[in-house]
């Protein structure tokens, strides 16, 4: 069995949520990406067009700082990496983590959280970031998720 880290950012704490019982199915080690400077209710009020998030997210070279690191990154074979969406793509500090770590052969599994929309082209933005890695689609994880059907999720993946 090939070793798994769920990997998550949660501004909010939903998605934290998620990863912890995603971790759980999967048998999973878990790894909060903090950034370096937490956001603020301020920072993530989408409808001011000068708070922290708005401005990270219409500049595609946005790369916010994380605090700390994974212990051991190179262990992990599989990842799967939360956030919520944010302009109906991922957060920028999601690319800031994967361009952290060599993710060449890994296999990289996207979950999200979100108010209203889906994934969209959201694996292919960031194949782009790390194109050595092998994505293995995602899935729109809201709401309370039971084991069984995380269990059953992680199984039709072929990971």
């Amino acid at each position: 069995m090939s070793k798994r880290l769920v990997a998550y950012f949660s501004a909010s704490g939903v998605t934290a949520k998620t990863a912890k019982a995603l971790a759980e199915a999967a048998e999973a080690d878990l790894y909060e990406i903090q950034p370096q400077l937490p956001y603020t209710q301020a920072d993530l009020n989408w409808m001011d067009k000068k708070s922290r998030s708005t401005v990270e997210m219409n500049d595609p070279d946005s790369r916010p700082a994380i605090s700390g690191s994974v212990p051991g990154m190179d262990q992990y074979d599989v990842i799967f990496l939360g956030f919520p969406i944010w302009w109906y793509t991922a957060p920028t500090i999601i690319k800031t983590f994967l361009e952290s770590y060599d993710m060449a052969g890994k296999k990289i599994v996207l979950f999200a959280t979100s108010g209203g929309s889906g994934l969209g082209d959201t694996a292919r933005t960031l194949q782009k970031v790390c194109p050595k890695a092998e994505f293995k689609g995602g899935k729109l994880l809201n709401g309370r998720q039971s084991r069984e059907s995380l269990t059953s999720w992680i199984e039709s993946l072929d990971i």
